[in-house]
């Protein structure tokens, strides 16, 4: 199986889904919910959500027959087919659903390939409105809008990464505790906020903010994200060789047998290590 070829069309895939996005951007679109996590940010959908899956689904589905890859997308039913292939593509059409109804950056495209062990191969994240494509392969590095991406820490303070303002986060002061054992840690000048962005974008956030970090305490609730929410932004961070764990330092679990909220072990992005 060509890594490379199938990361090409995903690429396709997530710029096509991307061009649907722009033209909604600045439309006023119809709101519905439907079932989702404890927050309402997971329970929104539009119709350019729908769209956009479509769009890349015309893309992806000849792969499916072609290589016998298994699928799991945001707005389709899981079919539990990615418990029985080798791979499956894990999509999320429009990531940041909330930030695009507000009219805030912070929506993207997301989709990656991930083995039936969890290990991510492909990651393709594309940011509409920036226009500005990320993607990873596994054992061919990461990259920027094609080319090979390097990270460098311009800040001389800590960026926390979040979709929820810290002073609405439950349990923010075991975070804010964190956040200052990382600040004294890498000697730093205090902890600046980035807050509103959608979990893809968030993740990529962190590697463009460092030293940058993104933290999702474990909890009992349903929500904490999704496998769509994080899948092709590990493969990125695999590849940049950074930690993208669950919030003890583990194995993100990319294909969790109980469902696909990611609550139960939470998450930490990390781009601590100094350049």
């Amino acid at each position: 199986m060509d890594l490379l070829q199938l990361s090409k069309i995903a690429i396709t895939a997530s710029l096509s889904a991307g061009k649907v996005i722009q033209k909604y951007m600045n439309a006023q679109v119809e709101v519905k919910k439907k079932k989702g996590g404890e927050s309402y940010s997971s329970q929104v959908v539009t119709a350019v959500d729908i769209e956009c899956e479509k769009v890349i689904l015309s893309h992806l589905l000849p792969t499916c027959e072609e290589f016998g890859l298994a699928l799991l997308s945001e707005e389709t039913e899981d079919d539990g087919s990615r418990f029985e292939e080798d791979l499956f593509w894990c999509i999320d059409p429009m990531d940041g659903t909330l930030a695009f109804i507000n009219k805030h950056p912070g929506f993207s495209v997301s989709i990656a390939l991930i083995a039936k062990d969890g290990t991510p191969y492909i990651g393709v994240v594309y940011d509409p409105s920036t226009d500005t494509l990320y993607h990873a392969v596994k054992g061919n590095g990461a990259f920027k809008n094609g080319n090979p991406w390097e990270i460098k820490h311009l800040n001389d303070h800590l960026t926390y990464v979040t979709d929820r303002k810290l002073k609405d986060t439950p349990r923010s002061i075991e975070i804010e505790g964190l956040l200052d054992e990382h600040v004294k840690k890498l000697r730093l000048n205090g902890v600046i906020e980035i807050a509103g962005a959608g979990s893809v974008l968030n993740g990529i956030l962190v590697l463009e903010n460092g030293p940058a970090c993104m933290i999702k305490l474990p909890k009992k609730e349903n929500g904490g994200g999704s496998l769509w929410d994080f899948a092709a932004t590990a493969c990125i961070y695999k590849e940049m060789g950074l930690p993208a764990t669950d919030f003890q330092g583990g194995r993100l679990d990319l294909n969790r047998k109980d469902g696909t909220f990611m609550n139960k072990e939470g998450v930490f992005y990390s781009n601590l290590i100094q350049r």
